[in-house]
């Protein structure tokens, strides 16, 4: 029987009105992988990640969650595909609960008590702040709180933008074991962008490299030769 990839998009060209920012991008995130796509700053990562959520008009290319091409799709109905979307940019509704953060990202099948238990044992400090509102969470708290978001959906494949940015040491290493628990006992396809080296290879089983809109570089992390290939591109 023949594996179709949790995510794949190919030829994906889009941008900013007239300014095009990625083009020819195509790539395969397999089916309960981390797959992390690397590059520094105003290279397209974040803009790959809004095409393929809808938020950017897709000028070429498709996109495919399995079997399902959702190419040109609204994010609502994207969304609807079990997917969660992590985004770089804040993303919570400052003014309201934590609680109410978390049920505003829940399908219509999930409570919110399915994921309660899930939450305690990764971020326990998550449940204790139910009734905060979320604008007055530190920032590790509020990354928290965004990765417990994503998590309680229930997702088969969660796009990640820069959830270690900002963090401290300990707080990354904790994120770093939730994302391979979502791989390893939740069966999560994981594609995750990253300017940090070395938390993405410790996590990741797939890279990329994106570099002026474009992939230079695939490679596997367990390859000896990978993080030399990856500096390589990185520092050019």
């Amino acid at each position: 029987m023949v594996s179709v990839p949790a995510l794949k998009f190919a030829n994906l060209e889009s941008g900013y009105g007239d300014a095009k920012v990625i083009s020819d991008v195509s790539l395969e995130i397999k089916q309960g992988e981390i797959f992390t796509i690397l590059g520094k700053n105003g290279m397209g990562k974040s803009t790959l990640l809004k095409t393929i959520m809808g938020f950017l008009k897709l000028e070429k290319g498709t996109v495919h969650i399995g079997f399902d091409n959702i190419t040109g799709k609204k994010p609502y109905t994207i969304a609807r595909q079990s997917i969660s979307y992590i985004q770089q940019e804040q993303a919570l509704f400052q003014d309201l609960t934590v609680e109410e953060n978390l049920l505003l990202g829940l399908p219509k099948n999930i409570t919110l008590t399915d994921g309660v238990e899930l939450i305690k044992q990764h971020f326990p400090i998550i449940p204790q702040r139910f009734q905060q509102k979320a604008g007055s969470l530190s920032g590790g708290e509020q990354r928290m709180l965004l990765m417990s978001r994503a998590l309680v959906a229930s997702p088969k494949i969660m796009l990640i933008d820069e959830i270690s940015e900002g963090l401290q040491p300990t707080m990354i290493e904790r994120m770093a074991n939730v994302l391979k628990i979502a791989r390893d006992e939740l069966g999560v396809s994981i594609l995750l962008i990253e300017q940090n080296l070395d938390f993405a290879l410790s996590v990741a089983d797939r890279y990329a490299v994106l570099k002026l809109g474009q992939i230079v570089d695939v490679g596997t992390v367990s390859d000896n030769q990978s993080r030399k290939n990856i500096k390589f591109h990185l520092e050019v």
